[in-house]
């Protein structure tokens, strides 16, 4: 065996093995407990960053130890390839996004390779790829024909300059986000999947599954059930209603005003008389609709002219246009209660609005309202027959009086809308649909499809290229073909499904995806909570309902693994920017507890400012290239260090000096394998033949085995888990019995136990730890090394003796000995007769394993 340690060879030999033997193979065998370990897939930018290393080195960990644990296992990899950021770089580069995206694939596969990832790579694709979209154009097709699926106008975010609807969070202070045109909204026809019909089934089924709180709470609160009352406002001079949805009709006295969208009917009739109306809603239509803009943006509005007729009081109250209310969220009109609603108070106090509490502070008084509206529940004020009700009471009677007027019943209604699919946009799955010369729409047959993208195609800024290109819509005879292309949110949701038959050109799916799925650990980040993981869920529920799988859930168990950050550093520059360095250009002084005190530039030594610890990334120049990490240290320092800096929920920070001790302990792991194969074969081991400190070795191995497999099995703890190696390599470096037949036995045991918990982690390392010590089956084959219960009990244990509860002396008495014999071997202490002499002992309190107290007076 060669004594110093050489990542790159030891990791090319390894990697050239698990290839020639397909070591990673996955095969569904009946016999066996599956496990299914999958990590979100990414998006081919070009270069893994250190956030892909880790979540994909966590998924790794896992899928090694299950298989460890006997487990038929399956982690595959592919690639969620379509999206805006390769029509960009179509854009700025001028190269066709499919070339630009493929050979970013072939680059970033070799990385994964290179970090030893435990893929079977026999089950790769992208969602690019048209043997996979060609099945969703199938399922989209056939949820066209059950109802699922349809086609309305819908208000949006529109970019005038890129020619396409850009999402809430892609429009920044109005603009668009890459465009920096002015964001309008605009009417145009959308496809829609109707996600509310399963609403209540995805909030139901959150509790079947083994997921954070934080994520569940933020799908509840999304999906956003709540019980309320819709109920009808006549308008004055108007044959027509004005209906709303309230989930506080307890308030419905306080109203003093109404206020619709600026797409409402009502406003468009009376921009028609009013030309200052007509420009209000324009200006209406620019800037985003997110809820985030629509709580912090100025409260603006317009008097329509017309008035709503309350339907209990029958007073008259105005009804304005106000830019906070949109028509695509419930009817596009809310009845306002300015003394019970922070929005509608600051609109009323703007425009000097009446304000009339209809509610009791806790004081049974109506409330102080000049500085914000009272938005707590209490008894009814002000309200007619209704005063003195709470909320409970007044919602269940004011609904019954409005039910019995014909003006109103309570409802269920949902924050979640239907999820709008399509997209104007030309890097994405072409949607299954085409047109007729008599309006038809009619979704592709099976032998129309699959719809290929055009490859060879040039992207500018000015709208997709599909929609210029006659020979990709014209279908003659008057049909055409839609333009439009899916949300990319479509193939994320159902790849984790396909990834179980990938090779079958035939179906969709076969029986192959109720083998493996639900999926037994699925890991990413949290940022991907609430609309793929929804969206994902929703899709599982359909393609259940095709009869394609037969779980209800896609993902049993899902783990969200923290951000990787590093420090960032900054000068600020002449125009009142900051140019960002990147921690690998900058020389940092730090005290002795290793804090940042000042930093400066490498090149110029000139200070530089640090901007303290934030996410890795392009913006903030802070990343760390992974590729250079590997080829620096080796791949298993990497997954060492990532493992071992942070549990995995938690942000890790990233350290050069943590990354380099990682590297030192695996030097370390090398030369404690390579003495001790020096030294020879070690005798058979006999349990009944050992001294105290083999036996203290030996329980130190057992603790270990034990500790480890909880920690990664169970709790995914896997810094826990390499400290517990770690202290049992600091054992074998403190155990001096490594000549005798014996001591050279436990040696070995404590030895290939270290080598076998660390396999999952660092695998390259340990697959030539694991020859050297002489097995002739790979480590990949091994099994996690069984507890043996009888090693973990102790000959003697150590206890504190105290008198009067201070420390007076430690006791090792035999593990068995009674609480008698524990007590006269506390008083026989020098240290104990001393303190206790002359004094009265009134009692001795034994605490087993533990402490022995003396009590004396």
């Amino acid at each position: 065996m060669d004594a110093q340690y050489n990542p790159q060879a030891i990791e090319n030999a390894a990697q050239q093995y698990w290839n020639q033997h397909q070591s990673f193979k996955a095969v569904e065998e009946s016999t066996r407990e599956k496990f299914y370990c999958l990590s979100m897939f990414p998006y081919p930018s070009g270069k893994l960053h250190m956030g892909h290393v880790r979540n994909y080195t966590i998924g790794d960990v896992v899928t090694r130890f299950q298989r460890m644990q006997g487990k038929n296992v399956l982690q595959p990899m592919g690639w969620d390839a379509f999206g805006m950021p390769a029509e960009n770089a179509a854009i700025k580069n001028r190269v066709a996004p499919g070339k630009w995206t493929y050979e970013n694939i072939d680059y970033m596969r070799g990385q994964l390779k290179a970090l030893g990832f435990a893929y079977d790579w026999n089950r790769e694709f992208a969602t690019c790829d048209v043997d996979y979209y060609r099945w969703e154009q199938w399922f989209f097709a056939k949820l066209v024909e059950k109802g699922v699926v349809y086609k309305k106008m819908s208000t949006v975010n529109w970019d005038p300059v890129d020619q396409t609807v850009l999402a809430n969070e892609q429009v920044i202070d109005g603009r668009g986000w890459r465009s920096g045109a002015r964001v309008e909204r605009k009417e145009i026809p959308l496809w829609f999947l109707k996600i509310t019909d399963y609403a209540d089934e995805l909030l139901a089924d959150l509790d079947e599954v083994e997921w954070p709180e934080q994520v569940k709470t933020m799908q509840r609160n999304w999906i956003g059930r709540s019980r309320g009352v819709e109920l009808s406002f006549d308008v004055d001079g108007l044959d027509q209603r004005l209906d709303v949805y309230t989930t506080r009709p307890d308030t419905l006295f306080g109203v003093t005003y109404v206020a619709v969208a600026a797409g409402h009917p009502l406003a468009k009739r009376a921009a028609e008389r009013d030309p200052a109306m007509a420009e209000f809603l324009l200006e209406c239509q620019q800037g985003g609709n997110s809820e985030a803009e629509l709580a912090t943006m100025e409260k603006r509005g317009r008097d329509t002219g017309f008035h709503a007729i309350h339907p209990l009081t029958g007073h008259n109250v105005p009804i304005f246009v106000a830019n906070f209310v949109l028509m695509e969220y419930g009817t596009g009109a809310v009845m306002a209660v300015p003394a019970h609603d922070q929005r509608d108070w600051e609109f009323a106090t703007k425009y000097a609005l009446p304000i009339a509490p209809v509610i009791a502070d806790e004081n049974g008084q109506a409330p102080d309202l000049s500085a914000a509206a009272f938005v707590e529940h209490g008894n009814l004020i002000n309200s007619g027959e209704f005063d003195g009700l709470d909320f409970e009471a007044a919602f269940d009677a004011i609904a019954a009086r409005l039910e019995s007027l014909g003006r109103g019943k309570v409802k269920i209604n949902y924050r979640l809308r239907d999820w709008g699919v399509a997209r104007q946009r030309y890097w994405g799955a072409p949607i299954p649909i085409k047109y007729g010369p008599e309006g038809q729409t009619v979704p592709l047959t099976d032998d129309e499809l699959p719809v290929a993208l055009p490859m060879e195609v040039e992207v500018d800024a000015s709208g997709s290229p599909l929609k210029k290109m006659p020979a990709f819509y014209d279908l003659g005879d008057g049909w055409t073909r839609e333009t439009d292309t899916f949300d990319t949110f479509m193939e994320s949701s159902w790849y984790y499904a396909r990834f179980c038959c990938a090779d079958n050109p035939a179906a969709m799916l076969d029986e192959r995806a109720d083998y493996w799925l639900p999926v037994d650990l699925y890991i990413g980040g949290i940022e991907h909570a609430i609309l793929h993981l929804l969206y994902a869920r929703f899709f599982h529920k359909l393609m259940r309902d095709e009869g394609l799988v037969h779980s209800d859930e896609p993902f049993q168990r899902l783990l969200t693994q923290g951000m990787v950050i590093a420090e960032t550093f900054y000068r600020d520059t002449a125009n009142g920017g900051k140019e960002w360095f990147n921690p690998a250009d900058v020389e940092v002084e730090r005290d002795d507890k290793g804090r940042p005190i000042r930093a400066r530039l490498s090149s110029d030594g000139q200070p530089v400012e640090m901007g303290g610890i934030e996410k890795m990334s392009k913006s903030k120049n802070n990343g760390v290239d992974p590729q250079a990490m590997i080829d620096r240290f080796g791949a298993d320092t990497v997954r060492l260090f990532m493992m071992f800096a942070a549990p995995p929920e938690q942000s890790l920070e990233w350290s050069d000096s943590g990354v380099e001790g990682a590297h030192r302990f695996l030097k370390r792991l090398w030369k404690l394998v390579a003495d001790h194969v020096s030294t020879g074969t070690p005798a058979p081991l006999e349990v009944g033949a050992l001294s105290d400190i083999q036996k203290d070795l030996r329980r130190k191995t057992h603790e270990t085995i034990a500790k480890a497999g909880d920690d990664i099995g169970r709790r995914t703890t896997f810094n826990t888990a390499i400290a517990a190696v770690m202290e049992l390599t600091n054992a074998l470096g403190r155990f001096d019995d490594t000549t005798t037949p014996q001591g050279l036995a436990v040696s070995r045991e404590a030895i290939e136990a270290c080598v076998l918990l660390l396999a999952p982690i660092t695998p390259h390392a340990c697959h030539a730890l694991w020859q050297s010590l002489g097995h002739q089956e790979p480590v990949i084959d091994a099994a996690w090394p069984t507890v043996d219960a009888d090693a973990l009990v102790k000959a003697s244990v150590e206890l504190v003796v105290q008198v009067n509860g201070k420390l007076r002396a430690r006791l090792d008495v035999p593990a068995e000995a009674d609480k008698a014999t524990v007590e006269s071997l506390a008083l026989a202490e020098e240290n104990v007769q001393r303190h206790i002499e002359g004094k009265n002992v009134r009692k001795v309190i034994v605490v087993p394993g533990k402490l022995v107290n003396v009590v004396a007076n």
